[in-house]
Parts: structure tokens; C-alpha cells; sequence
């Protein structure tokens, strides 16, 4: 039984046609700087390195310092009791993020009194950010980098006072 087709054999016993490198990379050179792109963009967007670029409100570590030791912004450090003990900016307002919803009334609303929130990393700045934005802070941004930046910068850090528990 004999079985013609229009276009070319395919199949175990198809014959096969080589084809010199040289006229395969010609035939598709946009390979060579697409797929090296998207492979970059891919690993940008697993490591979320788009996250680490302060956008419209977040600040870089180097800004965060020159307003908040020069008086011109209240540094709040969202990070937990056990991270505050690795050290702390002296001077900055200790407000873990899970007290963050009984004291709110410690963070400025004031437009003229910028307010900047740290963590570690700025996962939980950001975060908290967006929760304050939502209730009319107008005044907040989050410090690019956070605390594991300002230690890795050698920036000064204290141990933290002693702050009496929260009232319930």
C-alpha cells in the first residue's frame, strides 16, 4: 500500500537531511539574544530583583540615614524583639509589625513629618506600607535594603532599651 503526502516524510523512516550549523544560526539569529533575554529576565523575576529598587515610596538606605539623623523623619523598626537584640538605629521607634495594629496611634499622620519603616529586608516595611497607606498615612515610605543593609553597611546600631509590654 503506498501513501503520498504533500509534504515532507516524517516518521522513523523518513530520511533525514542535515543541516549545516551555519545555515541553521543564519536562519535564526534573533535566538542568539532572545533566549540569553528571557533567561535573565526569568531568574530577575524568580529573585524578585524588580522588588529591589525603591520605587515612588521607598527610600534608599543612604536617604533613610541622612533624614532620620538629622531630625527630619521618625524611623520606625518593624522587626520582631528577637531581631531588635541583634541591634537597633539608635533613636528609632521599636514597633514590631504584629503590634503595629494596637499602637497605631505612635505613627504621625502629619504630611510635614515624613516617616520611615525598616525590617530587615524591607518585605515587611513594604507591607506595612501599603496597610498604613490604606488608612490615610500620607507621610510613609519604606527604607530600601533594611536593617541587613545598615549592618552590612557598618552603620552605627545600639542594643535596644528595654520597652515596657504593650497595654492590652
Amino acid at each position: 500500500m503506498r501513501h503520498d503526502t504533500a509534504g515532507p516524510s516524517t516518521g522513523p523512516d523518513a530520511p533525514t537531511r542535515a543541516v549545516p550549523p551555519s545555515a541553521a544560526s543564519s536562519r535564526r539569529p534573533w535566538r542568539r539574544v532572545v533566549w540569553p533575554l528571557l533567561a535573565v529576565a526569568a531568574l530577575a523575576l524568580a529573585l524578585g530583583w524588580w522588588r529591589t529598587i525603591p520605587g515612588e515610596h521607598g527610600v534608599t538606605l543612604e536617604q533613610a540615614r541622612a533624614e532620620f539623623e538629622t531630625g527630619r523623619a521618625l524611623l520606625v523598626d518593624l522587626r520582631e524583639p528577637d531581631e531588635h537584640a541583634t541591634g537597633v538605629a539608635a533613636g528609632a521607634l521599636l514597633l514590631p509589625m504584629r503590634q503595629l495594629a494596637s499602637r497605631l496611634d505612635e505613627i504621625p499622620r502629619d504630611p510635614s513629618r515624613p516617616v520611615l519603616l525598616i525590617c530587615a529586608t524591607q518585605n515587611r516595611s513594604r507591607a506595612t506600607l501599603e496597610a498604613l497607606q490604606a488608612r490615610g498615612h500620607s507621610n510613609v515610605r519604606y527604607v530600601h535594603g533594611g536593617m541587613s543593609g545598615w549592618a552590612a553597611r557598618g552603620w552605627p546600631m545600639v542594643a535596644p532599651a528595654v520597652q515596657a509590654a504593650p497595654a492590652r
